[in-house]
């Protein structure tokens, strides 16, 4: 099949939706720092990556113009989606300042089933037939959304915009969650406590203990498996200590398992064993609770009606000819 990468195609002027979704974040959030200013870590540096990334957004348009076609619509699209590794953990700079909840979440977990699942899931299963399959899973994500974004690229191009939005917008819907609900999930919050109150069901407020500590639990499962150590590598160099809840790697994969149920089923297929090891692995590797995965599934559902409605609201006609 031939793509025609570069042949030049008829395009609405102005800024592509993912476009306006991130200024519009990007605005947002920099109001949230002058409020915020004073009691912030580094608000003056994070000013200017913010006005940085508005004028690199302008200039990638302006550049587009000189050569409108696939590859360049490919090009400022992927930039903003890459810039989901900013702002994830950009997250954390705002929610370290408030209370951190995760004795909340914690205490019901343990009322609605007893105990805790992350760790109950993970003693019990410590074998490498277990461990590997679910860090593999978790591993995944990011393939996973890689290729999704280039299937439809390919195969559904008239759909790739729409595809961008969805995906951008409910990370950053999410993204709003973890700055206002600070809950740093298991691997973080048990260290803070220590094993004897996880196991007598205690979960003592911390207040704001994460503003200055980041412990992280070492990844429980077969520690000399290769998926194993990818995942505690990756997360030992990006993790922060937010992003709990919902858990946002259940709610965007299962969006992604809806946007390629709806372009092939033959790729819903193929990606349905790996959506499922993930689901698991996030409670597994104790990155989230038990709820958190719930929640973040149901929530799904209803960002991707949400957003798809804002994308038909605000962006009717296609952006491709």
């Amino acid at each position: 099949m031939a793509l025609d990468l570069f042949k030049k195609v008829e395009t609405r002027k102005g800024l592509f939706a993912v476009e306006k979704i991130t200024l519009i974040y990007n605005l947002l959030t920099s109001i949230l720092i002058l409020f915020l200013f004073q009691e912030m870590d580094h608000p003056a540096q994070m000013l200017i990556d913010r006005a940085m990334i508005a004028g690199m957004t302008f200039l990638l348009m302006y550049l587009y113009r000189l050569a409108p076609c696939k590859f360049s619509a490919f090009v400022r699209i992927a930039i903003q989606m890459s810039l989901l590794s900013y702002w994830y953990p950009d997250t954390f700079e705002f929610n370290r300042i408030f209370p951190n909840l995760d004795h909340v979440f914690a205490s019901v977990e343990q009322w609605m089933f007893g105990g805790q699942p992350a760790v109950w899931f993970c003693l019990r299963f410590p074998h490498m037939w277990v461990s590997e399959p679910f860090n593999m899973g978790y591993f995944f994500y990011y393939p996973m959304i890689l290729i999704v974004v280039v299937w439809y690229f390919i195969y559904r191009f008239e759909f790739f915009e729409k595809l961008s939005f969805v995906l951008v917008t409910s990370f950053f819907i999410y993204y709003l969650i973890y700055i206002f609900v600070p809950v740093a999930g298991p691997q973080f919050y048990f260290p803070a406590i220590g094993d004897d109150n996880v196991a007598q069901g205690v979960f003592p407020a911390i207040g704001d203990y994460f503003n200055h500590n980041q412990e992280l639990l070492p990844g429980p499962g077969y520690d000399h498996g290769f998926f194993y150590n990818l995942v505690e590598g990756s997360q030992q160099i990006g993790e922060r200590p937010t992003a709990a809840f919902p858990s946002s790697h259940v709610g965007i994969s299962t969006i992604l398992m809806i946007m390629a149920w709806r372009g092939s089923r033959w790729l819903f297929a193929f990606l349905l064993p790996f959506y499922l090891l993930l689901c698991g692995a996030t409670v597994y590797i104790q990155a989230h609770y038990l709820i958190d995965a719930i929640v973040g599934f149901v929530s799904a559902f209803g960002l991707y009606v949400v957003v798809t409605w804002m994308f038909k609201r605000w962006f009717a006609q296609p952006m491709f000819k």
